[in-house]
């Protein structure tokens, strides 16, 4: 499936648009991390869109124009998205950085999400390597920062080792992910974990180094609601791109699982109305 040539673009709430859309069925929504794009969520796609509506916006990290801080942001960006898609239960899945916004936007919007999904995300804790800003110049020193953050090191394909150094000598895309990182480490969101009352599936890599596998016993401790926790072995900060078979097997089983839950919840009420 050839992903990059097939974006969709529109205009909502004066905001220009970019995402991929594939199936129908209920919505699952899929956020990138800071240095991410399309082509990390490949094999998500791939496999959710023979059942589901996939979704996967091209998130405007590098735009310096924001308004307010790049998270709150990038919020706007998707909700944009949500109401030019008309939206409604999403499965809203982010990664690193993407699962920081997902946080942010299931807070602005519960009402949208039905069930949120955390891989290797940013919001308590991040290594430096995570959500600060590289150094630009040296691309040995690049390409050995990009490789620190994959376990399985068969992901890391020179065309994203050079993708990552384009941009961070970029200015205007330098600029962007330096805004980003600083609004990443500026918003901690563990006050505001307890508010999140929807089911909530942690996804993790047993090695990740950029969020260690204890920030994802936190996010357990922290949030409300009903949440599971799964962590894979041989993998690192990215599990959708590292193990995506085993990555899906658990996301599809879970998604399985909580609508026949919730099918059945509301069958009881109707019997006892």
């Amino acid at each position: 499936m050839i992903l990059e040539n097939i974006f969709k673009t529109a205009q909502a709430d004066n905001i220009h648009l970019e995402y991929s859309e594939h199936g129908q069925g209920q919505p699952v929504l899929l956020l990138h991390g800071l240095f991410g794009n399309l082509s990390n969520w490949t094999e998500t796609i791939a496999y959710f869109a023979q059942s589901y509506r996939v979704i996967a916006p091209r998130l405007p990290i590098y735009d310096i124009s924001f308004r307010k801080d790049v998270l709150h942001g990038l919020a706007d960006y998707v909700h944009a998205l949500v109401k030019h898609l008309r939206l409604k239960d999403i499965v809203l899945v982010g990664n690193s950085l993407g699962g920081h916004l997902a946080i942010l936007y299931t807070l602005a919007h519960p009402d949208r999400v039905k069930n949120l999904v955390l891989t290797g995300s940013s919001g308590l804790f991040e290594s430096n390597l995570g959500v600060s800003y590289p150094k630009r110049g040296n691309f040995e020193y690049i390409s050995e920062k990009v490789r620190y953050t994959f376990y399985n090191q068969d992901v890391v394909s020179s065309q994203l080792i050079d993708d990552v150094y384009d941009a961070v000598n970029d200015l205007r895309k330098s600029i962007g992910i330096l805004k980003a990182a600083k609004a990443a480490n500026r918003h901690h969101v563990g006050k505001d974990l307890g508010k999140i009352t929807t089911p909530t599936l942690l996804i993790w890599g047993k090695q990740d180094k950029v969020t260690p596998v204890g920030v994802a016993y936190q996010f357990l401790e922290a949030l409300g609601g009903k949440i599971e926790l799964h962590i894979i072995d041989h993998c690192g900060h990215a599990p959708m791109m590292e193990q995506p078979d085993e990555f899906n097997r658990i996301l599809s089983q879970y998604l399985i699982r909580t609508n026949e839950e919730a099918s059945a919840e509301n069958q009881d009420q109707r019997q006892i109305a």
